[in-house]
């Protein structure tokens, strides 16, 4: 038995109780059985099917191909015959050469009915003219649409038949030319009534129709290639001069003619130094005619273009723009006629740029011309001449060479190393007559250069003329201040051999006039440079510059690399950060050269301060040599009389200070007396104070001397400045000049017990701190030994003391250091 049924029946009759159901076990598997046998026969019957079926397609695609091979014999046969060729490929040759030919007979019958219906319109058109002028246009219409057309065709085929396009565009220009010229003419016997270009006001009312008609007609003839160029400007984005309107192209004729007549060959009002006669022309042109264009030319306008793109084009739309814009060709001809003859002339050229510039500006203001769009600013004749015709480069030469020319001149002055007084007001820091004539230069450069249009244009001129002038006063006031520093340094007046006279004019007064001069010089053109940065016309410049070298490949191919550029104006240009919104007001066009010129400053400032305290404390030396400060005594010198030694630096911070108070401002001043306090300080702490011992009588002279020092620097600077300066010094004296007793029995203070008598007082028995060297609440004066017995017992003791008395300035160390000079504390 098969393995299979034996497994099945183990599986069916696993126990006793399946025996039950083996009637119905026996009845599911004959059920089954008759299943397969039904499956098994519908198997051989589509068997045999599939084998019938297959069999009869046999036959017929044996039949098919037997056709086939016979029809293409057949074929073979009749095309060997029509061809007269030997074999099959030979006669396929030329066979589909045979349909080329057939092809090119057809596109050939194409192009000659293209050129029969072109004929026929242009014949037509022309045949209306004079006739109906709306007839003449309908056929002119069909012509410029069938251009329109066929120009995607055309570049669809891949430029086939380019001779053909060319003939009808040149038959459709042709047809425009012979409709315009009628046109023309007859607007032009409309004008030859009206006793055009007499000066009126408005067309006499019997032309008034026959005017309307003439002008419109024109009008209508223009309206489609005027539409087909704003959307050609739509799509490519572009921008460029609008055309002149047909109608005020007639109208200029004759004021062209004049205009040729007046400034054209050996006429008197045709000279290469008076640009702005032919230019002032035209300016009365337009102004004498504007109450005629307006009044007999707008509302034609209006009635055209109303309700159209062309209305948005202030060319179209506003009959005074459409003036000045058929007016502009003839001047742009006389501009690239003049420029030619005065390019070779420095004077002459920049002559014309100014007066160009002033006409493009007395348009813009008074006619408000912007004939591409109210939000697009006109561009001007100036950018026609300088950019179009390519005389930029050469006026740029021109008015660099114009400015160092001027600049040289400045610098060669006598007088510009001078301390200008009377320039800035009286607290103000004082530049030198070259700073300030520097600076209006720079100012004019910017007044020539301002109303330039070109982006690139103006920053070649910022960085070409103002930006290298800059440089090369900086170069010289840096080179004045290293000559300086040379020729007063030691070793060079021993190297060098530097003359009396020379070191003269290097010492005393003289010789901070020299350093005033650089630094005031570089404070008056940084501050310059700083106000310009905040200029609208330079801000502008500005947000274009980081615009276009965050937006854009390159900022211009004029203007060198990114780096130059920053190398020259601000290491900030195209490092804005877009997603911050102050990012945008971090630098300016001058941030480099301004920083040269703040480094300038604060080092001539330095100077400055080196040597007036190298001069002081040379004048102080006798006076710390003093060794009589222990002996005195009270009988010996009154407390108010002055050191003799201390006359020739009173004296000297007499003429300093004086000098100084007039050429730098309030706030330069300041710094510089306080950072000379600082040296003079620490000269007297070093030198006198903690070398020397004093008496009672000593410190009081000391203290007076001091007094008369600050009063001498306050005298100049303001009453305070100088003890504030030398606060150290001030509290140390005091502290030194503490009385040995004080008014009221002392405190007490017994070393062991830490001080605690002071707080058995509490704060009512401690001294508030003050200028009164240590008065307390209770009346009583701290006295010197007092003092020392808190000031040597330790530093918390010694701090509470110093504050007492109101010496905050000192240190510990400080203090101590000073109470050991007091010969009584010693004895």
């Amino acid at each position: 038995m098969d393995v299979r049924v034996l497994d099945y029946i183990d599986d069916r009759l696993a126990a006793t109780s399946d025996f039950d159901a083996l009637d119905s076990l026996i009845e599911n598997v004959k059920e089954q059985q008759d299943l397969l046998k039904k499956q098994l026969d519908d198997a051989r019957r589509d068997h045999d099917n599939a084998r019938t079926a297959s069999d009869n397609h046999i036959v017929s695609t044996r039949e098919k191909g037997e056709a086939f091979q016979k029809e293409q014999a057949d074929i073979d046969c009749r095309l060997l015959v029509a061809t007269q060729s030997e074999t099959s490929d030979d006669a396929a040759r030329k066979f589909e050469a045979s349909m080329g030919r057939l092809r090119k007979l057809e596109i050939a019958g194409g192009y000659v009915e293209l050129l029969k219906e072109v004929d026929a319109l242009s014949n037509e058109c022309i045949s209306q003219l004079g006739k109906s002028d709306k007839a003449a246009l309908q056929p002119y219409r069909r012509l410029q649409h069938l251009v329109v057309s066929l120009q995607p065709l055309q570049e669809a085929a891949d430029g086939a038949a380019p001779h053909l396009l060319d003939h009808i565009v040149q038959q459709v220009q042709q047809v425009k030319a012979r409709i315009q010229q009628s046109f023309s003419d007859d607007l032009e016997s409309t004008l030859k009534k009206m006793n055009w270009p007499k000066a009126t006001s408005i067309v006499p009312m019997a032309l008034q129709d026959e005017w309307e008609r003439n002008v419109g007609r024109l009008l209508d003839l223009q309206r489609p290639d005027l539409e087909s160029r704003d959307q050609m400007l739509m799509s490519k984005s572009g921008s460029e001069d609008p055309p002149v309107l047909l109608p005020l192209e007639v109208l200029v004729r004759p004021l062209e003619q004049r205009f040729t007549y007046h400034f054209s060959g050996s006429k008197p009002t045709n000279r290469l130094d008076k640009p702005e006669y032919f230019l002032s022309h035209t300016e009365k042109l337009i102004e004498g005619y504007s109450e005629l264009i307006q009044n007999s030319v707008q509302p034609l306008l209006t009635k055209h273009f109303r309700g159209s793109n062309l209305s948005l084009t202030p060319a179209y739309i506003d009959a005074t723009c459409a003036f000045v814009t058929a007016l502009l060709p003839m001047v742009r001809r006389k501009l690239v006629s003049f420029a030619s003859q005065v390019a070779s002339q420095p004077n002459l050229l920049s002559h014309l740029v100014h007066q160009v510039l002033d006409f493009d500006k007395l348009i813009e203001e008074n006619y408000a011309y912007t004939p591409e769009s109210p939000s697009t600013p006109w561009r001007g004749l100036a950018y026609f001449l300088l950019d179009t015709s390519g005389y930029f480069q050469r006026w740029l030469d021109v008015e660099r060479d114009f400015a160092l020319a001027r600049y040289s001149s400045i610098i060669e002055n006598q007088e510009g190393g001078e301390l200008d007084w009377d320039s800035v007001s009286d607290d103000a820091t004082k530049p030198t007559k070259a700073a300030i004539r520097v600076n209006d230069l720079l100012e004019t450069v910017t007044d020539r250069y301002r109303p330039l249009a070109s982006f690139s244009e103006k920053l070649r001129f910022l960085i070409d003329i103002q930006i290298a002038i800059f440089d090369q006063f900086h170069s010289r006031l840096h080179s004045s201040l290293e000559a300086y520093i040379t020729m007063t340094s030691s070793l060079a007046r021993t190297v060098h051999g530097i003359s009396k006279e020379d070191q003269s004019e290097l010492q005393g007064v003289k010789g901070l006039d020299r350093l005033c001069r650089v630094f005031g010089s570089a404070d008056y053109l940084e501050r310059a440079m700083r106000d310009w940065s905040d200029d609208v016309f330079f801000l502008e410049l500005w947000e274009e510059l980081q615009d276009r070298a965050n937006n854009r490949d390159e900022i211009s191919k004029n203007l060198g690399s990114l780096q130059e550029i920053q190398s020259k104006t601000s290491s900030a240009v195209g490092q804005d950060d877009p997603t911050s919104t102050a990012s945008a007001a971090q630098g300016a066009l001058f941030d480099e050269t301004a920083e040269a010129y703040r480094r300038l400053r604060v080092r001539s400032e330095s100077i400055i301060v080196e040597t007036l305290a190298y001069n002081i404390r040379e004048t102080l030396r006798p006076y710390t040599r003093v060794t009589t400060w222990a002996a005195l005594s009270a009988s010996a010198a009154g407390p108010t009389s002055l050191s003799p030694e201390l006359d020739p630096t009173l004296r000297l911070l007499a003429d300093y200070l004086a000098f100084l108070s007039k050429a730098l401002g309030k706030a330069p001043l300041r710094r510089v007396v306080r950072q000379l306090c600082h040296a003079v300080q620490s000269f007297l702490w070093d030198q006198l104070l903690v070398r020397h011992s004093f008496s009672t009588a000593g410190a009081a002279q000391l203290s007076s001397d001091l007094d008369a020092l600050c009063a001498a620097i306050d005298r100049f600077v303001g009453f305070g400045v100088a003890r504030r300066g030398m606060r150290r010094l001030a509290d140390g004296v005091g502290l030194l000049s503490l009385p040995v007793k004080s008014e009221i029995p002392r405190v007490q203070v017994d070393e062991e017990d830490d001080g605690a008598a002071w707080g058995d007082e509490g704060e009512g028995a401690g001294v508030e701190a003050g200028e009164d060297g240590g008065q307390g609440a209770d009346g009583r004066q701290m006295g010197l030994f007092e003092v020392e017995r808190l000031v040597f017992m330790d530093n918390e003791s010694a701090r509470h003391a110093l504050e007492l008395v109101g010496l905050e300035s000192l240190s510990e160390g400080d203090a101590r250091s000073v109470l050991e000079r007091r010969v009584e504390l010693g004895s």
